[in-house]
């Protein structure tokens, strides 16, 4: 009886063990976009500004990690943060189509189960990754778009608002902009008129390792200034723009979408990690900095794996990012040095 006993005692602090070490491995990892900037637009009160929202996803997402819950509901958390502020292009920050319209997509994937939900092309549903992951999670599709993603949130109770929420005047003005512009294109002869390739970016993104060491990504955007015909970009294509693998790792990404799509960009940096056995650092640089470099692919990513390593590489000017652990341990930054 003594041996029993003796046995029983040994099992609970070995498993009491493992719990603790499991909660000493906490992560997450966000992204608010990348993309190329005239740093001397970026005043002192902007910076501040994004960062302070930065600073706040990844607390409140850490602080759900930290509680108990999931990679999954980590992610939701601090991409809905992200979603809600004017300053990012999803959610409410969304930047607007040709014909003056606000599009969202959004995406996300259990690096435990595989299972992945998007939704794009929606117009009235205030939180789009919520949208996914009702789709992962209450219905046997992965994808859903337009009205018939929106009547589906709708009936599983995610919160539904009037187009107008999306508008943000700064938003419109850039649409302007970039149509002004490139209508001046079209009319120029002597081929000295440039279009502005920051419109094509802009995306919210995270990653997060939880306490029974899973894995989960979520990718939300408000697309591409002025785009039109219904384009849909990398944000909620699996294995484009949102990748999660507890064998690998899991990968959000921002950049110019066609060029993720084409090179399946966070699914191929999964790959290199589960097969190839890369560190996430060396997986992302081949990807984002030499592969996206080659072909014109301008943008970036964040990619965490089982073990809480992390890396968060681009080539482009700049990229919102921050990663936090449960050691306290904290970065957040826009540019390559700060």
């Amino acid at each position: 009886m003594k041996k029993i006993l003796f046995l029983v005692v040994l099992c609970c602090l070995f498993i009491n063990k493992q719990l603790v070490a499991q909660n000493d491995n906490l992560v997450i990892v966000i992204h608010g976009g990348a993309g190329t900037w005239d740093r001397a637009l970026m005043t002192a009160d902007k910076e501040k500004a994004y960062k302070d929202k930065l600073n706040e996803a990844l607390e409140a997402g850490m602080k759900v990690l930290k509680e108990g819950g999931t990679s999954l509901q980590a992610v939701e958390t601090a991409i809905k943060i992200l979603e809600d502020s004017p300053l990012f292009n999803a959610g409410k920050g969304a930047v607007f189509t040709n014909e003056g319209k606000n599009e969202l997509d959004a995406s996300v994937m259990d690096g435990k189960t595989l299972k992945a939900g998007a939704v794009a092309g929606v117009t009235t549903i205030k939180n789009p990754i919520s949208a996914a992951i009702a789709v992962m999670e209450k219905s046997e599709h992965v994808m859903m778009v337009g009205q018939g993603a929106e009547k589906f949130a709708a009936s599983k109770g995610i919160e539904i608002v009037p187009s107008s929420y999306f508008y943000t005047e700064e938003r419109y003005q850039q649409l302007k902009k970039a149509q002004e512009k490139e209508k001046a294109a079209q009319e120029d002869t002597t081929g000295s008129v440039e279009i502005d390739r920051n419109y094509k970016f802009g995306t919210v993104g995270a990653v997060a390792l939880d306490k029974f060491g899973n894995l989960a990504a979520g990718t939300s955007t408000g697309g591409m200034t002025n785009k039109r015909y219904g384009r849909v970009g990398d944000a909620p294509i699996i294995g484009a723009g949102t990748y999660a693998n507890n064998e690998a790792c899991a990968v959000s990404c921002t950049g110019h979408g066609e060029y993720f799509i084409r090179w399946t960009v966070a699914r191929d940096i999964a790959a290199l990690v589960e097969y190839k056995k890369m560190s996430v650092e060396k997986a992302g640089n081949e990807v984002i900095m030499n592969k996206m470099v080659k072909v014109g692919g301008e943008g970036g990513c964040i990619i965490l794996d089982k073990k809480g390593k992390l890396s968060m590489p681009f080539n482009s000017e700049g990229m919102y990012r921050g990663y936090l652990r449960s050691s306290g341990e904290k970065s957040v930054m826009i540019y390559k040095d700060k």
